[in-house]
Formats: C-alpha cells, sequence, structure tokens
C-alpha cells in the first residue's frame, strides 16, 4: 500500500479524533468496575454527580458543568429504581447549578427510606451543599469543602441586594434595585424554605430553621469554603475520613477528558453478587 502525505495526514486526523473517544471508553470501564466494587463492598446503590471544567484535547474549547435538569432526571431515577431497603451512597463533585434542579435531587434523597451518605471527596458547593443537607450522613475529606447556600440573582448575591436595599431611604432607590430586591427576598425565603423542609426529618425544626438562616443569609461570600469543622459546628452530620475506594474512584474522572455528569449501573440485587 503506496503512503502518501495525504494519506498520512488522514491517519493522524483519524487518530487524533479516535484518541479521546477510545480513552473515555477505557476510563469509562474503568469507572464502573470500581462502582461495582463500592457497591459489593457497601452493599450499596452508588451515583456519580462529578462536574468539573473541562478541556477537551481537539479543538481546545472550555466547558463548565454545573448541576442541571438533566442531572435532576437522571439521579432521580436512579434513587426511584433503588429498592426501600436499599443505601445509596452519592458521590459529589459539584460548583453547584440551578436551584429547582437541586431541590428536586434533595427532596429525592430526602425521600429515600433507606440511609443516604453523600461522599464529598473535594467540594459540592451551593446546590451540591443543598443535595448534601439531604443526606444522612455526610462523609468528607479532611480539606473537603461544602459551601453556602444564598441564591445568586444575576450573578449577585440575593443578600447583597436585599443589603443594598436597605441601606438607603427607599426614595433613593431605583425601581429597578426595588425589582431585584424583591425577587431577592423571594429566592431566600424559597430556598430557606426547601431547606427546612429537607431536614426537618432527621433534625429538630428550630435547629433546621436556624441551620437554613445561618446558610442563606449572606454572611459569606457564595464560594466561602465551610470546613468539616465548621459543618460539623452548624450541626451537621459530618463523617471526616474518605474510603480509599472513593478517592480511586475520582482519579478515573480526568480534567482533560469530558465527562459524564452522572453515572450509575443498573441495580445489582445482593442475591447477585459475586465475591
Amino acid at each position: 500500500m503506496d503512503f502518501n502525505l495525504s494519506t498520512v495526514f488522514f491517519l493522524f486526523f483519524l487518530v487524533m479524533i479516535l484518541q479521546p473517544i477510545l480513552t473515555g471508553r477505557v476510563f469509562a470501564l474503568r469507572r464502573a468496575q470500581a462502582i461495582r466494587t463500592i457497591e459489593r463492598k457497601r452493599g450499596s446503590r452508588v451515583i456519580t454527580m462529578i462536574h468539573r471544567q473541562e478541556r477537551r484535547s481537539l479543538f481546545g474549547f472550555s466547558m463548565s458543568s454545573q448541576i442541571g435538569l438533566e442531572d435532576a432526571q437522571s439521579i432521580i431515577s436512579a434513587i426511584k429504581a433503588t429498592p426501600d431497603e436499599t443505601p445509596i451512597d452519592i458521590v459529589l463533585h459539584t460548583p453547584g447549578g440551578l436551584v429547582i434542579a437541586s431541590m428536586q435531587i434533595a427532596r429525592a434523597i430526602e425521600a429515600h427510606p433507606a440511609k443516604v451518605t453523600v461522599f464529598v471527596p473535594i467540594y459540592a458547593m451551593s446546590g451540591g451543599t443543598l443535595m448534601a443537607l439531604a443526606a444522612d450522613e455526610i462523609v468528607m475529606g479532611e480539606f473537603s469543602m461544602l459551601g453556602p447556600i444564598d441564591p445568586q440573582i444575576m450573578g449577585i448575591s440575593a443578600a447583597s441586594i436585599i443589603a443594598a436595599r436597605d441601606a438607603k431611604p427607599i426614595e433613593h432607590v431605583s425601581d429597578v434595585a426595588l425589582v431585584l430586591a424583591d425577587v431577592s427576598d423571594k429566592a431566600t425565603a424559597q430556598v430557606k424554605r426547601g431547606a427546612v423542609e429537607i431536614m426537618t426529618p432527621r433534625m429538630e425544626r428550630n435547629k433546621a430553621e436556624a441551620l437554613a438562616d445561618t446558610l442563606t443569609s449572606g454572611q459569606w461570600t457564595h464560594d466561602y469554603a465551610l470546613t468539616p469543622t465548621e459543618a460539623t459546628d452548624l450541626g451537621l452530620p459530618i463523617t471526616v475520613g474518605l474510603p480509599q475506594s472513593v478517592l480511586d474512584l475520582m482519579t478515573l474522572y480526568p480534567s482533560p477528558v469530558k465527562q459524564s455528569a452522572v453515572e450509575f449501573l443498573p441495580f445489582d440485587p445482593p442475591g447477585r453478587r459475586m465475591g
């Protein structure tokens, strides 16, 4: 077979196209094995939601992932397909996302009868923290982070918009600022009410209300890192010490390769498990 410059270029271009696909497939198979290992060891159903700032190697553009309605649909379907008596482990790594999607997932977590454990290897901010609030146990690493759940309006903290309105006489506040403050009041009240709703089955209502008020008050910036110690002091059910199997699983989500945000395997009843 004769090779000319055009053939070499075509083969090179074909390899460039197929390499990310093949690499992604290999990592997907390894993740499936790692997830099944965790399930067999813990007797649970494992669901992962991993959001990363990713760079695609072919065209070199970045894409940021956040909690969206598709994530909610996938996770809710997985939770509903899990038998009531089977515990669920959720491995969560996310900067947050849509409030409505985060709240849907949180309500599904809270509604599952068996124990739900959320593992936070690195961070679960904003909507990720809202999801964690619904769990029976939050397992964090020594340097893992949660964050405030104060809503953001047009990229600005709702609490800051309200504070700006209240800092001056009403006649000096523009109509636009008043509208934004009104939306901020409603958004904050809604998130606070939802947080209390998902926490009260496992926490006294007065404590849940105090915690929800703290996390939505805007006393911190939205990217403030709540350490395991601070989260424990706030009353959250924190356990420090991630299983090595979860840490190993995270290495199978390499940031240069685009990954699916949500992953889980078909439910494997304990009776069919080998080893």
